[in-house]
């Protein structure tokens, strides 16, 4: 299997798949050719054939997936002749779902606050792209403490006043069904995000014709890997989605048919394994130094607690103590795991 991590691939990943060992992989994230778009650059894939041409691949990724891994897709369908959204993606959805046995997941919407300006006579500008995710079981692995948001600040005015139901578990009065406690929120900094997720389309790395967004292939390589697991990307392109793998201190696979994008990844992933490893021992000090903060605080919260009357208040600050806390517990669990990728890109990349 040392063959197939940390190296990009030269090939069509139609043929190339099949040598991969099967359940052998943690994660999938790519984005595939769109339909007729960018012929120039790579051929360009027939929308009306799309999911003939996607399906043997998918099929392949179902073998070499983990049963607890996920694949996550991002694609946008065009438009037709007669102006309306092509049904490719939907039809793949069907498709795959109905012929191979994916559990269509979830359905994330990719928003960008910076879409490309324009002007069309029967449509607003594209804003949004799909976010689709794979799986091939109901159990899968699912990190969302990794990706969780700041709670906003709504927070700092709504639970300063706090009502008398507010700590009981209370179910909507317009017979909704959904049912809350307010209570609950109390020192918590961070929340849950939705599946409407914002990110700018600005690129990180040239030279492509239709770059990933790397921020993207981020946040989902954090929520559906942990350290360590390799992730493939099938379209490689110019190797974003390796770069966020090794930055995150997960291992990568790539493939890629075109000689000039696998050269132009090579370069990149080889640029940033030099300066990556500098950057993760900065990023360790600075968590460590975190650490030593977040002690002195929860030292000044126990003084407050000590001499505080008031049930509310105490209950605020107890949750703050444990929210900080967890904090800790995460910080020295990361800093651990960065200390070990700067060793292995120093001894297994570098050679130093």
């Amino acid at each position: 299997m040392s063959e197939f991590v940390n190296r990009v691939l030269l090939g069509d990943c139609s043929k190339l798949l099949c040598d991969i060992p099967s359940e052998s992989v943690d994660l999938i994230a790519t984005s595939p050719p769109y339909g007729n778009k960018r012929k120039a650059s790579y051929g360009g894939v027939d929308p009306d054939r799309y999911v003939e041409w996607f399906l043997p691949i998918s099929r392949e990724l179902f073998r070499i997936l983990k049963p607890t891994g996920s694949f996550f897709l991002n694609i946008k369908e065009g438009t037709t002749a007669n102006g309306g959204r092509h049904l490719y993606v939907l039809e793949l959805i069907i498709a795959m779902t109905k012929q191979q046995g994916w559990i269509n997941t979830d359905y994330y919407a990719l928003t960008k606050p910076n879409p490309f300006p324009g002007k069309w006579p029967n449509r607003f500008r594209n804003a949004w792209e799909w976010g689709l995710h794979f799986t091939k079981q109901k159990h899968f692995y699912m990190d969302q403490e990794a990706v969780m948001v700041p709670t906003g600040e709504w927070a700092k005015t709504r639970l300063n006043r706090q009502k008398a139901n507010d700590n009981k578990h209370t179910r909507s009065k317009n017979g909704s069904g959904c049912a809350r406690k307010e209570e609950n929120w109390l020192g918590r900094e961070f929340a849950y995000p939705t599946n409407v997720l914002c990110f700018p389309t600005g690129r990180t790395y040239k030279n492509h014709s239709a770059m990933a967004c790397g921020k993207v292939f981020a946040w989902f390589i954090k929520l559906l890997s942990k350290p360590g697991d390799l992730v493939l990307d099938p379209f490689m392109g110019s190797g974003t989605t390796a770069i966020e793998a090794l930055k995150l201190g997960r291992n990568y696979l790539g493939i890629e048919k075109s000689r000039k994008y696998h050269h132009l990844a090579s370069d990149y992933i080889a640029e940033e394994m030099r300066g990556l490893s500098e950057r993760l021992r900065q990023r360790a000090d600075e968590l460590d130094k975190e650490v030593n903060d977040l002690n002195s605080e929860i030292g000044f919260l126990h003084d407050q607690i000590a001499n505080e009357l008031d049930k509310w208040v105490v209950g605020g600050l107890v949750k703050k103590v444990s929210g900080k806390k967890l904090r800790i517990e995460k910080n020295v669990a990361y800093v651990r795991e960065l200390r070990l990728q700067i060793e292995y890109l120093e001894t297994k990349c570098l050679g130093v």
